[in-house]
């Protein structure tokens, strides 16, 4: 895990990673938080707020966020339900004009090996 000095993982703000979300469990290790790690071969750096053209964009890129899996805990996400979302996924939504908002303070710093703090500010949910 990409984590500094303290040991504390860091968003890409360069503060303590927040919470994305406990309601819905969010997170590749199922902690709230878009902590990432070795095994993480996704990368779900982004803390996003998911859209209704979000998640059809994503259902028709084959990954289905909607539909409840209860066999895996997965309750299905709805608009503006926040989610740990893969970095790729971000940037492909972003290439194709449906990138849904996201939470700096939530965003793993390893979002920035994706897309740089800029292009990242303009979707920004957390920013004056």
């Amino acid at each position: 895990m990409k984590r500094d000095s303290d040991n504390i993982p860091r968003n890409v703000l360069g503060g303590p990673l927040a919470t994305c979300s406990d309601a819905p469990l969010t997170g590749f290790y199922r902690d709230g938080c878009c902590n990432v790690g070795d095994d993480d071969f996704g990368v779900h750096a982004v803390c996003v707020r998911v859209t209704a053209e979000f998640l059809a964009f994503s259902a028709e890129r084959g990954n289905d966020l909607s539909t409840p899996l209860p066999q895996f805990g997965f309750p299905g996400l709805k608009p503006g339900d926040k989610w740990c979302l893969c970095a790729a996924r971000w940037v492909e939504a972003l290439e194709a004009g449906m990138a849904p908002r996201l939470v700096l303070t939530a965003t793993h710093e390893s979002m920035l090996d994706y897309a740089p703090l800029e292009e990242l500010k303009k979707f920004a949910v957390d920013l004056n």
